[in-house]
């Protein structure tokens, strides 16, 4: 019987070198290393400066993202672009991205419901991820939830156990993870408040050590 190596995004980078955010976007658009992009409306790859020395990754584009064709623009963003706000930070100079680069979810178009990113999924876009780190090259990469998280730090990588603390990467010399602001939004109040608060404190560490190099 005859097998097939695994699709991945490696298959679609671009020939051109040396790379540029530019260039990998326009490839990422025509991406097909998964199935993701069968049910979304476009490709939604990172944005933000180069030079950017902060650095956050998300999970994976929603419905709003979907549609506008940017990362957190939804809720989630809303949340989060007021939260770095509040620590000092314009989201203008931080570069935002996400594992995936399709909106993963269940159910067809007008009842779309998000879900996880499988882990097949997870490994078939890391190539646009990891070509996106190496452009970037930030001071402090922050990984938004579990799925970024063990993609960055292993799959043994526990949120729960380790949010926060600073981690010296091959991409970043502090690497931190900290809660998805989505998941925030789905907190009870009475849980809600403390893991504002939470994250609030890791993106203020993020950010004073990103200043400080």
């Amino acid at each position: 019987m005859t097998t097939h190596p695994p699709r991945s995004a490696a298959d679609y980078l671009p020939s051109e070198e040396p790379y540029t955010l530019p260039v990998l976007s326009r490839a990422a658009a025509r991406c097909r290393g998964c199935d993701l992009y069968r049910g979304a409306t476009q490709t939604v790859f990172g944005e933000g400066p180069a030079d950017a020395r902060l650095m956050l990754v998300g999970e994976g584009p929603g419905e709003t993202e979907d549609r506008q064709g940017r990362p957190f623009v939804g809720r989630a963003g809303a949340l989060l672009t007021r939260v770095l706000q509040e620590v000092g930070v314009e989201r203008e100079r931080v570069y935002i991205t996400n594992v995936v680069k399709h909106f993963p979810h269940e159910g067809e178009r007008g009842r779309r419901r998000p879900r996880k990113p499988r882990v097949g999924e997870v490994r078939a876009c890391l190539p646009w991820l990891e070509a996106e780190l190496a452009l970037v090259r930030p001071m402090v990469l922050v990984c938004l939830g579990a799925t970024a998280a063990q993609a960055i730090l292993g799959r043994d990588f526990r949120l729960t156990q380790q949010r926060g603390q600073m981690i010296a990467t091959d991409w970043a010399p502090w690497t931190m993870a900290t809660l998805h602001p989505a998941a925030l939004l789905r907190m009870p109040p009475d849980r809600k408040d403390e893991a504002l608060a939470q994250f609030k404190t890791d993106l203020t560490r993020a950010a004073q050590q990103a200043r400080e190099g």
